[in-house]
């Protein structure tokens, strides 16, 4: 009997193991192509905003676009991307797509110390509570700390915030700690100062803050300060008996860049930008002219509309619209920054002028242009707001008056680098029974 294997049967064996490293080789390949970017087979981004209202200032946008974003970056902002090139596609319809909002006056050098106001105490607030809900992605602590703890202030809050955090340096060391510690000219240090504005890239300028004295040596150290650093300076006037004069403050002790915070404000210890009649005085649009920066700096009772409503009716646009956010500006008539933008909105200005002084326009004042714009490459940081229309309430100093306006702007949603970091009602979730 012949026992060996036929033909047939020896062909069907070499099938059966053919077929087994086929297979093997088949399931290999699938699951390299599952770790593979959207990019490789077919699905180019990893987010697509779908039919929003783009307003980019920067790059002169303001009318119906798609926005894609890959790996924590702008990939393309165009008509009618396909949104078969995405990953996960967001319907924005109806809506507006900014860059993510930068508040140039936010005070966060936070801490538990109860004497240091400002600088680690308690009247500043940590920023990734209260950024993203109001469509901010970088902030600006004007002046909470000072060359000698920086570096703390760095290690508790910067390093720690999804929020980008950057600062303007305090002219005194020590930082804004309220009372005497802001008076003492012997710890006001321009050399020092610039030498670790310098070497720290978060420090995008100087400040120099509640200065009581009747002089402007303080104001020269910290514009020493800016020159040295290559930095723009921000002054709040502080208070003096009798005012200093703003035109001396604009046309010679400031320099095209420097920034006037706290412009709309009606405060007895400082010389207002209007006259007693609610005139502009004649100088206010000069030194804009010339390049200085005015800055809202709203705060709990740096905002009055009997200065803002005339003023901006006569011109005087602000250049950078901000906060002056801290504990008690957030609970009485600024709230947040949408809540100050939607103020100017109701008073005048366009909202692409609105979206303008908050996203590119302080962009470039703190040298930064890499942010408050929607470019290819740049970082997505993009905020989408919604325009509700009805009738609404505003309040400005505190105690406040009211003003009535029809338009309010609401954070819908807010990317910091392509991750959702504040989604209003869901807009990127998927249904619970999906």
């Amino acid at each position: 009997m012949n026992n060996k294997p036929s033909l047939n049967s020896k062909l069907m064996v070499v099938l059966s193991k053919f077929q087994s490293i086929s297979s093997f080789f088949y399931l290999l390949f699938y699951c390299v192509m599952l770790s593979l970017p959207a990019s490789v087979y077919g699905q180019s981004y990893e987010l697509l905003l779908d039919d929003g209202h783009v307003i980019d200032p920067k790059n002169r946008i303001n009318k119906p676009m798609d926005v894609a974003i890959a790996d924590g970056k702008i990939a393309r902002v165009a008509n009618d991307i396909a949104v078969e090139q995405a990953t996960k596609v967001v319907d924005v319809s109806g809506l507006y797509v900014t860059p993510g909002l930068i508040d140039m006056h936010s005070h966060n050098y936070y801490g538990t110390d109860s004497e240091a106001a400002y600088s680690n105490g308690m009247n500043a607030l940590p920023p990734d509570g209260f950024t993203f809900r109001a469509g901010v992605t970088t902030v600006v602590d004007p002046g909470g700390a000072g060359w000698r703890n920086f570096k703390h202030f760095k290690k508790q809050v910067i390093d720690h915030s999804k929020t980008r955090v950057l600062a303007l340096l305090n002219i005194v060391g020590s930082g804004m700690k309220g009372g005497a510690v802001e008076q003492n000219m012997q710890d006001m240090n321009p050399k020092t100062t610039a030498l670790v504005a310098q070497t720290n890239k978060e420090i995008v300028g100087v400040k120099l803050a509640h200065y009581n004295g009747h002089n402007f040596t303080p104001t020269e150290l910290a514009v020493k300060a800016g020159q040295i650093a290559k930095v723009p300076v921000m002054i709040d006037f502080g208070s003096a008996d009798p005012p200093l004069s703003l035109e001396t403050l604009f046309m010679e002790k400031l320099r095209p860049g420097d920034i006037f915070t706290h412009t709309y404000a009606n405060l007895d210890s400082r010389q207002s930008i209007l006259d007693e009649d609610y005139n502009l005085r004649p100088f206010v649009l000069e030194a804009q002219r010339r390049g200085i920066v005015f800055g809202v700096g709203h705060g709990g009772g740096s905002f009055n509309f009997k200065t803002a409503i005339p003023a901006i009716k006569q011109g005087l646009k602000p250049d950078v619209i901000s906060t002056d956010l801290h504990t008690n500006s957030m609970n009485s008539g600024m709230k947040n920054m949408l809540n100050v933008m939607s103020k100017f909105l109701n008073m005048g200005m366009s909202l692409q002028d609105v979206i303008d002084a908050s996203t590119w326009q302080p962009a470039q004042v703190i040298q930064r242009e890499e942010l408050g714009n929607l470019d290819k490459g740049a970082v997505a940081d993009v905020t989408v707001l919604k325009l509700r229309e009805g009738v609404f309430g505003f309040v400005d100093a505190d105690p406040g008056a009211k003003m009535t306006g029809n338009r309010k702007l609401q954070a819908e949603l807010t990317l910091r680098a392509g991750e959702v970091v504040w989604d209003l009602n869901g807009i990127t979730a998927p249904m619970w029974k999906d």
